[in-house]
C-alpha cells in the first residue's frame, strides 16, 4: 500500500512539472523562430522606399518620362548551397500573363548587391551577368509605364541558384529566363512595389 501511494506521488510531482516543461519547450521554440526569422533570405532596395516605385526607376517611353534606371538591390543570408544568383522583376496586374520588367542571371555568389542603374551602368557586363531581353523588346531594364489608373505591383525577386550553369544567353526572352532560374532555384527573396499614373 505504500509503495502504491508513492507511486501516486511521484505521478502527481511529473503532472505538476510538465506545465513548466511545456512552456520551456514553447520558449525554446520560439528562440528558434526568431533566429530563423533573423536569418531569412531578404532583399532591401535603397532605391524603392515605402513600397513605391520612384521616379528614377520608371520607363522613359511610351508617355513615361522617368530616369529607367534599375533600382539598387541588396540580399543577405542566403541559403546554403547557393553558387550564383538572379534577379527578376514583374508585373502580375498587366492585362495578358502579366508584364517582365527586368531577368537577369549569372550574378556570382560573392555578390550580394546591386548598385542603383546597374543594367545600363555596365556593372552587370563586369560581373559576367547576363540579361534577357524584356517585355518592351529591349535588352536589359525597362521601368515600370502603366496605364493610367489602377497602380501595378512590381514583384522584384532575387533568386539564390545551385548552379553557375545555367542553360541561357543574353537577350532571351524573360520567359525562358524564368523557368530557367525556377528549376535550379534553392530560394528567393521577394519585394513587393506600386506604381500608378
Amino acid at each position: 500500500m505504500h509503495k502504491h501511494g508513492s507511486a501516486v506521488t511521484s505521478a502527481s510531482s511529473a503532472f505538476k512539472r510538465r506545465p513548466a516543461r511545456q512552456a520551456a519547450m514553447a520558449a525554446c521554440l520560439a528562440t528558434l523562430a526568431a533566429q530563423a526569422a533573423a536569418q531569412s533570405f531578404t532583399v532591401t532596395s535603397t532605391s524603392l522606399q515605402g513600397g513605391r516605385v520612384d521616379a528614377q526607376q520608371v520607363y522613359d517611353k511610351d508617355g513615361c518620362t522617368g530616369g529607367n534606371r534599375s533600382p539598387q538591390l541588396s540580399w543577405r543570408n542566403p541559403p546554403p548551397g547557393t553558387r550564383s544568383f538572379a534577379v527578376t522583376m514583374f508585373d502580375p496586374d498587366a492585362p495578358g500573363k502579366g508584364w517582365w520588367h527586368w531577368a537577369v542571371a549569372g550574378i556570382p555568389a560573392s555578390v550580394t548587391q546591386l548598385p542603383e542603374n546597374a543594367s545600363a551602368s555596365g556593372f552587370l557586363k563586369r560581373i559576367h551577368a547576363f540579361e534577357a531581353r524584356n517585355d518592351y523588346d529591349a535588352d536589359g531594364y525597362g521601368g515600370p509605364c502603366p496605364p493610367p489608373g489602377k497602380p501595378h505591383r512590381y514583384v522584384i525577386t532575387v533568386y539564390a541558384l545551385g548552379t553557375t550553369d545555367l542553360r541561357l544567353a543574353p537577350d532571351r526572352p524573360p520567359v525562358m529566363f524564368d523557368h530557367e532560374i525556377q528549376t535550379t532555384a534553392l530560394g528567393s527573396a521577394k519585394l513587393t512595389v506600386e506604381y500608378g499614373r
